[in-house]
């Protein structure tokens, strides 16, 4: 049978299953794409003038690809005229990556074949809506991204497919979430064609919800850097936080995000070391390393930042830093102007 599909997404990545499955759909796959359901424009730049989600644009640019039709749904809520709308366009099938919205019983009943959600992590593990931030911060060594049924309960559907992403440490939460959509891309249609051919969604494997661990949207104020912490774990927190909402500290009385950095394993240079009789504090700018960056004494080990910026300044790499910072080194950084770092 041939899938009539919803798609439901509004971020940059969830752009990436949409054009995966609205190619395949042109190359006369079992399936095909009736409409998108996304996030109203929101008011960007100084301007505030109305932009559409990346969703939006991709379903854009399938139209002008394929030469097809296909209507963009942005409501404010999904009420009644929502699922009027939806209903017109007579999907069987709800694929979901990333919406932002939570889906009412009223809702999913429009889809005698229900609805699937990719969700980046290793599912029962870090359900909610920030796992790879979550993962990244908890330093795991992998994470994954899972298919699973939609249910009412948040992420806690049977498993459909799930793919084990090994971690390098290196990661950052942007790149890391790419990653992930185009992996799933590739899921979602392995688990839409099986459908097609049985008629029906797979059972799938249940989850052990006693495994279940959550993740919350995150807050600014939590990429604030307690220099108490480890050098892995503050490297782990600019990583996670990037690009949103940031990592951040104070030095010199004025707010610095710390966009790249990574932890020191050389031995301290010789000239760093004679400049401390006592063990430095956490937070002090020990000096730099020619060839790896500015270094930071942190609660265990040292964190050697490589790109920087001061408030309401452009980012720079940290040579470029240091030119116009030559009272940085000695300095030392902390959670705000006023308070002791007292950590997490």
């Amino acid at each position: 049978m041939a899938i009539r599909i919803l798609y439901a997404g509004s971020p940059e990545a969830a752009a990436i299953p949409l054009l995966h499955l609205g190619r395949a759909a042109a190359h006369g796959k079992d399936f095909t794409i009736v409409g998108v359901l996304t996030n109203p424009p929101s008011a960007q730049g100084r301007s505030k003038a109305l932009i559409p989600t990346p969703v939006a644009q991709a379903a854009e640019k399938l139209q002008q690809e394929r030469d097809m039709d296909l209507p963009v749904l942005c409501p404010e809520k999904l009420d009644g005229a929502a699922r009027d709308a939806v209903a017109e366009l007579k999907p069987d099938l709800l694929v979901c990556f990333a919406y932002g919205k939570i889906f009412g019983p009223k809702f999913l009943s429009l889809f005698s074949m229900g609805g699937i959600n990719l969700h980046p992590s290793l599912l029962p593990l870090y359900r909610g809506c920030a796992p790879i931030p979550a993962a990244i911060l908890d330093q795991q060594p992998e994470t994954g991204v899972s298919v699973q049924k939609l249910a009412l309960e948040m992420d806690s559907g049977n498993i459909l497919s799930q793919v084990r992403l090994p971690l390098r440490g290196t990661e950052t939460a942007d790149t890391l979430l790419l990653q992930a959509a185009e992996i799933g891309a590739g899921q979602l249609e392995e688990v839409i064609l099986r459908a097609a051919k049985e008629g029906e969604l797979p059972e799938g494997v249940p989850q052990d919800g006693s495994k279940a661990t959550y993740c919350q949207m995150m807050k600014k104020e939590e990429g604030c850097i307690c220099w108490k912490d480890s050098a892995a774990a503050i490297d782990a927190k600019i990583r996670a936080f990037t690009p949103w909402p940031g990592a951040f500290t104070c030095a010199q009385g004025t707010t610095l995000k710390i966009h790249q950095a990574k932890v020191y394993k050389k031995e301290l240079p010789a000239h760093i070391q004679s400049n401390f009789l006592q063990p430095p504090e956490a937070g002090t700018v020990l000096g730099t390393d020619k060839s790896e960056g500015i270094l930071v004494q942190t609660g265990d080990g040292i964190l050697c930042i490589t790109n920087l910026q001061w408030q309401a300044k452009k980012a720079m790499n940290w040579k470029d830093f240091m030119n116009g910072s030559a009272s940085f080194t000695g300095c030392c950084c902390s959670s705000s102007n006023n308070q002791e770092d007292t950590g997490r």
